[in-house]
């Protein structure tokens, strides 16, 4: 499978949100969903209930089913506007809401400051 970054670093790939989209097992749905609203709060502060977590085919899906906290984020809504396939492109990098969310998910820079540097 080949990995899909998202604007500000993700890989949707490994993301648990896509996987569950993906998981034909219900049971094994649920449980991930379950495992992911956990997830949600302790890594990123974010309040969800099982519920809530809905499917995603990634944030840069056109079209397709996409995650509620994906919808409402400020650094997708930003590279959408700006017409970038990731943050590593902005002239901007790193801007504040980068900053921010690289404490929750520091890989994410990681993978960013490889894309702007040739490296992925």
């Amino acid at each position: 499978m080949s990995s899909i970054i998202a604007y500000c670093g993700l890989t949707c790939h490994t993301c648990p949100i896509y996987l569950a989209t993906r998981e034909n097992d219900k049971t094994k749905q649920i449980s991930i969903r379950i495992e992911i609203a956990r997830l949600c709060k302790d890594q990123y502060g974010m309040e969800y209930e099982p519920e809530d977590i809905n499917d995603c085919d990634g944030c840069r899906t056109e079209g397709g089913r996409l995650f509620s906290g994906c919808k409402d984020c400020q650094i997708r809504k930003c590279a959408m506007q700006r017409g970038y396939e990731n943050c590593a492109w902005c002239d901007e990098y790193v801007c504040e809401k980068l900053e921010k969310f690289f404490v929750m998910d520091p890989s994410a820079k990681i993978r960013l400051d490889k894309i702007r540097n040739g490296f992925l």
